[in-house]
């Protein structure tokens, strides 16, 4: 038996934002000292921070051996993405884009772990003095490819109609 491809044409989309992700995470770098902050409107800055946890700084206070075991748990989970959007049928267009931004942020987060034990994070939501954490563009895709199958689960009763 022969493994085809599936959907996973859709890989560029995971590109796309692995270098839109590590682009914009180089440019703040070279720009910004840590913890400096530029405000571009009332409830958005954009701030150099570095997490060396995971969502929320979930563990960020780890003597370091956090940055394997998340950088292992973000491969197996990629890993596990790849293969299930390569078995997607080809009506599964919106499952195939919302695992494609989820490989790319996983892809994009897991380079910055590797190389520099932690992720750079950006982007600075807040009202008044109450602040979202820290995020980049990988965290905003996987955040936008859970909402799709969050969106597909609930509306559409987890099942697409084939349009092909």
């Amino acid at each position: 038996m022969t493994a085809t491809p599936g959907m996973s044409r859709w890989l560029w989309l995971s590109l796309i934002v692995v270098v839109l992700d590590q682009v914009s995470k180089q440019l703040v770098v070279s720009s910004f000292m840590l913890y400096e902050v530029l405000e571009l409107l009332p409830q958005f800055n954009l701030t150099l921070a570095y997490n060396e946890g995971a969502a929320f700084s979930f563990l960020s206070d780890q003597p370091g051996w956090q940055r394997w075991f998340l950088s292992g748990v973000a491969a197996v989970a990629t890993l596990v993405m790849i293969l299930w959007l390569r078995g997607l049928k080809q009506h599964e267009r919106l499952s195939a884009i919302a695992l494609a931004l989820i490989v790319g942020g996983a892809v994009g987060n897991l380079i910055d772990r590797l190389l520099f034990g932690h992720v750079i994070d950006f982007l600075d939501v807040h009202i008044g003095q109450h602040h979202w954490p820290a995020f980049n563009v990988a965290d905003s895709a996987i955040s936008i490819g859970v909402a799709i199958m969050l969106y597909e689960i609930l509306f559409s009763g987890g099942e697409q109609k084939a349009t092909d």
